[in-house]
């Protein structure tokens, strides 16, 4: 006898009589079935169960299975089939509909009010379930609160095997057709899919794969039946409508199979994608070819829309890019040389022109890459690579370097006549002894025009004066952008130096503050440490100049101390060549040196100073006839006109000047020409006979004299007063030095070659070529980019000169000798 408290307190006597009864074999399934089974049709029916019927369910059920050894069995074998003849009379009732939408109709209402009742059915079964597991109660608990019930897999089983099975093709045929007919215009209840996608989700009773059912069944056909309806659909369309139209057609499709997948298929699967997946091959993919035709066409006519267009649809598919950023970058670069070649005679004669030209083509550029592509990072890299072409392109400016290397290294000293400068010499290179050739390709002008433009913003010019501060500022911003683009920014730097030098050793600058900040943004856009550092360096010594320059007046005679202004600079920051010029320097300025030399050596001692006449300048007043007129002149056109200060009338030939000034003679000619012709006057100070068209004219016994009707002119009018300027350009180097000019960039970028390669090897010890060309371009690309020939011979230096070696085992990797 067990002594149990059952759980609802009324049935406690009941329980107590079962356990003593029992032995007399009572209670056997074929007694209790009778009265569970009009329960159960109740429920699988959806009708009224009242509360005491409920309870009596769970404690026949617990009888049977507990006091029963082949009840449970029995239970469950009988509850089978009154599920599957619920099952069959629902098919009866589903199949009496022959029109699509009624039979979904009456499929969906059968299927959810079972399905409901798979979630009530097997909760009196609990024990039914546990005693056919061979459970206790305790552990049946446990195991339903996370397993499968055995009674509702029985239901959707017997659900799925009775009437899915013989009418699932017609569901899926006939809910295909619905979504057919929606692409098609016609509106129908889209609850009839959903309902039977939902019966398709919720069947499978397969714990490790609940969607196995729905994807191998729902999924399946709805992507096959959204492929057919576009394969015929999107040639149709594309073959009428043209490749413009059809790309609105295709995106527009895109977007609402995207909204009807999400309504139709299962949101929590992979589904969704899969269909876009399906689509997006079907209605691009297939047509890739002819729709990338059609992008030349229309970046050339800058039809932005279309564009954005045809990468929304091109980004989708793999590699449907790439044909584009192609495109954009031949449009790019042969747009911009075209556009080049077109303005060649204003260019070519402006450098802000140029330089304009430059900026107008890449905000162009830019504007078509942000309207058409929104700044797409891929097609930002493809106008950066095209525009680099046009900016570095060689066939409207060339700049020829020379295709050897001259004998001698680089040792330089810098000063002036108006500058003293201490001797400091650069090392040589190392190959200074041989000839070596290099690149010999032409190079883009380019370099040299933005530091030409930057040099008509920064100094004293009818450009910059016209020019707020913040425009200049943003003119030289706009040169930092396009230099970016420069390869050989070492031809940059060089000119620019060059015409710095020039702004500070005569004093004109616009503004120092805006030529400090260039020095800085040229850091801040990556120029090389080493040529910053020195253009800051020169800053410095002018500032230095100016305490000694205020120093030495105070110290010297008061009759000079308004006539002469020094500038003591570092050779190491300012140097440009050793060529020095000789020339006879006018007594007036004779006089001054020792004095200059003297006070230097008081402050620095064992420091020697070298003047550089060529880069010196000066004010003279001239006299005549019409009047007083002050002249700013290079120290070389002094001592010309320094000839005729005893004999103003007199006509001295050419060969006497030679004489006189002690100059060379191209530097002589040229000197000449520049107070005989220069551009501006109308009334040259110097009159030569026989006239002549060029200083190549000159001969020995050319005769000059000083034009005594000589004037400044302006509006029309003879001034008799004024001042003028014939210094032009200050010359940094002399004729012959120009073609040494190149020269110099040359050996200077063989010496950083070497620089570069022996620091890689010092690191790394050993490495092959290929890897050792790869970091030296990474290394030099802020400067250039030395071409593989040049790599090669700057190799095969250092290994002769027992720099580097090869390694014994390959030939091919270079190893570090210490």
């Amino acid at each position: 006898m067990y002594n149990i408290r059952y759980t609802c307190a009324g049935h406690v006597k009941n329980f107590m009589m079962a356990a003593m009864l029992k032995d007399r074999g009572q209670f056997p399934f074929e007694d209790k079935w009778p009265a569970m089974r009009p329960i159960i049709l109740k429920l699988l029916k959806q009708e009224t169960v009242t509360q005491g019927e409920w309870q009596d369910l769970f404690y026949a059920v617990h009888l049977v299975c507990m006091w029963d050894e082949i009840g449970a069995p029995k239970l469950r074998d009988a509850l089978k089939q009154d599920i599957m003849n619920f099952i069959q009379q629902a098919q009866q009732r589903v199949l009496q509909h022959h029109e699509e939408q009624a039979l979904l109709k009456s499929y969906i209402a059968e299927w959810r009010k079972f399905f409901t009742q798979c979630n009530y059915l097997p909760t009196p079964f609990r024990q039914l379930e546990s005693s056919l597991a061979g459970k206790t109660n305790i552990n049946a608990q446990k195991r339903n609160q996370s397993d499968e019930s055995i009674i509702r897999k029985l239901m959707l089983d017997s659900w799925n095997q009775s009437i899915f099975n013989d009418i699932k093709k017609r569901l899926q045929d006939s809910a295909m057709r619905l979504v057919r007919a929606e692409r098609n215009g016609e509106a129908f209840d889209s609850q009839l899919v959903i309902g039977v996608r939902e019966s398709y989700v919720n069947l499978c009773s397969n714990p490790a794969d609940k969607l196995q059912i729905y994807r191998e069944n729902f999924e399946a056909a709805y992507i096959e039946a959204t492929e057919e309806f576009y394969w015929i659909k999107a040639p149709e369309y594309l073959q009428l409508h043209g490749v413009e139209d059809y790309m609105k057609y295709a995106d527009i499709k895109l977007r609402e199979e995207e909204l009807r997948a999400k309504k139709y298929l299962e949101p929590n699967s992979t589904s969704v994608q899969l269909l876009i997946d399906c689509c997006v091959k079907v209605l691009v993919a297939t047509f890739k070819v002819p729709i990338l035709a059609e992008c030349s066409r229309m970046i050339n006519s800058h039809q932005t829309e279309k564009l954005r267009l045809m990468l929304k649809l091109m980004d989708r598919i793999s590699d449907g890019v790439g044909p584009m950023l192609i495109d954009l970058e031949k449009h790019i670069s042969s747009a911009g040389l075209a556009d080049m070649m077109a303005a060649i005679d204003v260019i070519t004669q402006d450098s802000e022109k140029y330089v304009e030209r430059l900026l107008d083509l890449f905000r162009q550029f830019s504007t078509l890459v942000k309207q058409a592509f929104d700044d797409d990072p891929r097609f930002l890299t493809a106008r950066d690579k095209a525009y680099k072409l046009v900016v570095n392109d060689a066939t409207v400016f060339r700049l020829e370097l020379p295709s050897r290397q001259g004998s001698g290294g680089p040792t330089t000293t810098i000063g002036n006549t108006k500058t003293t400068v201490p001797t400091s010499t650069l090392a040589p290179t190392p190959n200074s002894n041989n000839n070596t050739n290099t690149n010999g390709q032409p190079e883009s002008k380019c370099p040299e025009l933005l530091a030409n433009y930057c040099d008509m913003l920064l100094r004293k010019t009818p450009l910059s004066k016209k020019l707020t501060s913040d425009e200049i500022e943003s003119k030289l911003r706009d040169v930092l952008l396009v230099l970016k683009y420069v390869q050989n920014k070492d031809v940059f730097m060089r000119y620019h130096k060059a015409h710095l030098t020039r702004r500070l050793i005569l004093d004109t600058s616009a503004d120092s503050e805006k030529e400090e900040n260039m020095v800085e943004w040229l850091r801040e856009v990556g120029m090389p440490a080493d040529y910053v550092n020195k253009l800051a360096r020169m800053f410095q010594d002018i500032k230095v100049s100016q305490d000694l320059n205020q120093q030495f007046k105070e110290q010297c005679r008061e009759t000079i101390a308004d006539s002469i202004n020094i500038k003591i600079l570092n050779a190491g920051a300012w140097a440009r060549g050793s060529e020095r010029v000789t020339v006879s320097l006018p007594l007036q300025l004779e006089d001054y040196i020792p004095e200059v030399e003297e006070f230097y050596k008081k402050k620095h001692s064992g420091r020697k100073l070298q003047w550089y006449h060529h880069m010196s300048n000066g004010t003279i007043t001239f006299t005549n006839q019409v009047g007083r007129f002050d002249v700013d002149v290079t120290t070389f056109q002094m001592a010309v006109l320094f000839a005729w200060n005893q004999r103003p009338f007199e006509k001295i030939s050419y060969e006497n000047l030679r004489l006189a000034t002690e100059l060379p003679d191209p530097e002589l000619r040229r000197t000449l020409w520049s107070l005989c012709a220069f551009p501006k006057l109308r009334k040259q100070l110097i009159l030569v006979e026989p006239p002549a068209n060029s200083p190549k004219d000159f001969a020995h016994d050319t005769r000059c004299w000083v034009n005594q009707d000589f004037a400044i002119v302006k509006n029309g009018k003879t001034q008799k007063r004024g001042r003028l300027n014939l210094i032009g350009r200050l010359q940094l180097s002399t004729e012959r030095s120009k073609e040494e000019d190149n020269q110099c960039i040359v050996q200077l970028r063989i010496l950083r070659v070497q620089e570069a390669i022996i620091k890689i090897l010092k690191m790394r010890k050993k490495i092959n070529n290929a890897q050792l060309q790869t970091e030296l371009v990474d290394i030099l690309k802020n400067m250039f980019l030395p071409s593989k020939k040049m790599i090669k011979e700057q190799i095969e230096w250092l290994i002769e000169h027992k720099y580097i070696r090869r390694h014994d085992d390959d030939i091919n990797t270079f190893v570090y000798m210490a």
